[in-house]
């Protein structure tokens, strides 16, 4: 084959087919072939299967050779694609009509011959060289890497058990003395867990009466199904308070444990027999949908806590923003929070526990927006500013030890845009972004760190250290057991120092009055 680079990019021609989620394209004589599915972005799962499609050149037609596709592969002469769906491998033609070829591969007693200790040796050396072509620096740190090789080798005739594995290459690649250096998975398998079918309700032993009563019900949000609170949808009977003397019909007693009778539920609705006295005597049953995690309840407890805490100590003028993470929920909850309280005169914006991903960026764009000019309307309440979505007051930024990955970059660039200080402790440190550059040879995993973040005077940032508080405020166990959160009460007091008078929007100016000349 010989390319005539030559020009090339003035030889290019667009395929006539639509925008959408390509992936896989694979080309022969005369036709592409390609998958469209959907696009899976930090964790949204898509909304329709993939399906192989097949475009004829000459004809500049697509057909729909398979559906419902986790992968496929075309082989070396163009004639046959081997397609996987669901369990099962099927066989194609690799044409247009091949839809009314499929042939199931059978599978059955196909086995594989294969020597652990080879596999592992395989894989620890296959790491050692994914960190030696793509590792950030060239340097290592300054470390032989070809001796660290040499020093961790010799345990491999000690490893009898993948775990095993997975401990000898983490030691070796912690040597380099770098966050995000990550092992993980392989072949072998954990026990599944038991699932329980929770409520969303903490309870607590009454000791005078030897009966559990529900303490609390966390109020959720029943319109999001990720806070959704299974005693407080519509028609469930149960209140704070309730004595709960039965989970699907076995009585609970003082000396039992409420989490035993729930365990294995998950898949099924759960009675609860409830009464507001700890005696069967005129008790009710209560069916409701469980849940199997609570933590998205509890995290939406403690931020609806601090955000009226802000709002009482400021009389409403202060808004509060918290973004778990740089990715989907770090996004979800900054449009669901930021735009609604947009008109606040001031913004604490909390990324403590923040666990990173890549959006940061996003946010800061959108934080640092500068008011240019306002748009006025005759029937509207209120006016649009330009740019679109400028906050004009005040803001801080509290960050923790917790904050991590993106969640160190974030405030160090909200202090880099000069957006406000930042309140709290020094952040976690770990900022090279990595990539698993594919998985191992038993399907296990491996992150090399190959991107470090520098600033503007061409120096590596952050890594090893993390980003240091402009006020430093710890939450020490003695005040947080005693209610107290000093970081949100310092950044409350920040913002409140510099909102000298109301920060508004420029009043709108009177009519013109124009005249012809």
């Amino acid at each position: 084959m010989t390319i005539d680079f030559d020009g090339i990019q003035k030889r290019v021609s667009r395929v006539p087919v639509g925008a959408d989620n390509y992936g896989g394209l694979s080309a022969k004589t005369g036709h592409l072939l390609y998958g469209i599915g959907p696009a899976f972005y930090y964790g949204r799962t898509g909304d329709r299967p993939t399906v192989l499609k097949i475009y004829s050149i000459k004809d500049r037609k697509e057909t729909t050779l398979a559906e419902d596709v986790r992968g496929f592969s075309l082989s070396d002469d163009g004639s046959k694609i081997l397609v996987a769906q669901g369990p099962a491998y099927n066989v194609y033609d690799a044409t247009p009509q091949g839809d009314k070829t499929k042939k199931t591969i059978s599978t059955a007693g196909l086995v594989v011959d294969r020597v652990p200790a080879e596999e592992w040796n395989q894989i620890f050396n296959e790491v050692w060289r994914r960190y030696r072509d793509w590792f950030y620096v060239s340097n290592m740190h300054g470390y032989d890497w070809v001796a660290l090789r040499e020093q961790y080798k010799p345990l491999l005739q000690y490893v009898a058990h993948r775990s095993d594995l997975n401990y000898v290459i983490s030691e070796m690649i912690s040597e380099l003395t770098i966050q995000h250096a990550y092992i993980e998975g392989g072949d072998f398998q954990i026990p599944p867990r038991p699932r329980s079918g929770l409520p969303g309700a903490r309870f607590e032993l009454d000791k005078q009466s030897g009966r559990y009563r529900i303490a609390k019900i966390f109020a959720g949000e029943n319109e999001e199904d990720i806070y959704r609170s299974p005693l407080r949808e519509i028609g469930v009977n149960a209140n704070v308070g309730d004595y709960v003397l039965a989970i699907d019909g076995e009585e609970l007693k003082g000396n039992d444990d409420p989490y035993r009778l729930l365990r294995n539920k998950a898949d099924n609705p759960v009675q609860l027999t409830l009464n507001t006295r700890p005696t069967m005597d005129g008790a009710r049953t209560v069916s409701y949908r469980p849940i199997t995690d609570e933590n998205n309840l509890i995290y939406l407890d403690w931020v609806e806590a601090n955000r009226r805490r802000v709002s009482e100590a400021t009389g409403g003028r202060v808004g509060y923003i918290h973004i778990p993470d740089m990715g989907a929920a770090g996004i979800r909850e900054f449009i669901k929070w930021f735009y609604p309280q947009i008109r606040k005169e001031g913004l604490v914006v909390d990324v403590r526990a923040n666990g990173g991903g890549n959006v940061s960026r996003m946010l800061i764009e959108r934080l640092r927006r500068k008011l240019l000019a306002v748009n006025y309307s005759r029937t509207a309440d209120e006016a649009n500013t330009y740019p679109d979505g400028v906050f004009i007051g005040p803001m801080v930024a509290l960050l923790d030890g917790n904050s991590a990955s993106d969640g160190d970059i974030f405030p160090a660039m909200f202090r880099e845009a000069g957006l406000g200080p930042l309140i709290g402790k020094r952040s976690w440190g770990g900022v090279v972004g990595i990539s698993g550059r594919g998985p191992l040879i038993d399907g296990g995993g491996i992150s090399v760190p190959e991107s470090g973040l520098a600033n503007t005077k061409g120096e590596f940032i952050i890594e090893g250290y993390g980003v240091d508080p402009d006020i430093e405020v710890d939450n020490d166990p003695k005040s947080v057991l005693e209610g107290h959160d000093p970081q949100l009460e310092r950044g409350i007091a920040e913002v409140m120092a510099r909102l000298k008078s109301p920060v508004k929007l420029p009043p709108k100016p009177p009519g013109p009055v124009k005249t012809i000349r």
